[in-house]
C-alpha cells in the first residue's frame, strides 16, 4: 500500500511539478536578460521597446509615439528580442 502511495506521489511530481519549475527558471532567465533597446511582447499582447531597466520594473515605449512610455513589472515580460 504504501508502495502505491510513493508511486503516485512520484508520478505527480514528474507531471506536474517538475514542469512547473522549468517553465518558472525559463521565465526567470527571460526576465534577467532584458536590456534596453529590446523588443518585448507582454502578457497582455503588446509589442514594445524596452526604454529604461530597473530591478524589478521596465520602462517601455509603445508604437512610434514617444509619448507612449509606461513603467510595467518585468514579470509581465512574455518574450524578449534582443536588439541587434
Amino acid at each position: 500500500m504504501v508502495l502505491y502511495v510513493v508511486l503516485i506521489i512520484g508520478f505527480m511530481y514528474f507531471l506536474a511539478i517538475k514542469p512547473q519549475k522549468k517553465q518558472e527558471k525559463k521565465q526567470k532567465e527571460v526576465m534577467d536578460a532584458v536590456a534596453v533597446g529590446d523588443s518585448i511582447l507582454t502578457t497582455s499582447g503588446f509589442y514594445g521597446m524596452v526604454i529604461d531597466v530597473t530591478d524589478d520594473t521596465v520602462i517601455v515605449e509603445f508604437g512610434g509615439n514617444k509619448n507612449c512610455r509606461i513603467p510595467m513589472q518585468k514579470s509581465a515580460i512574455v518574450d524578449v528580442e534582443k536588439a541587434e
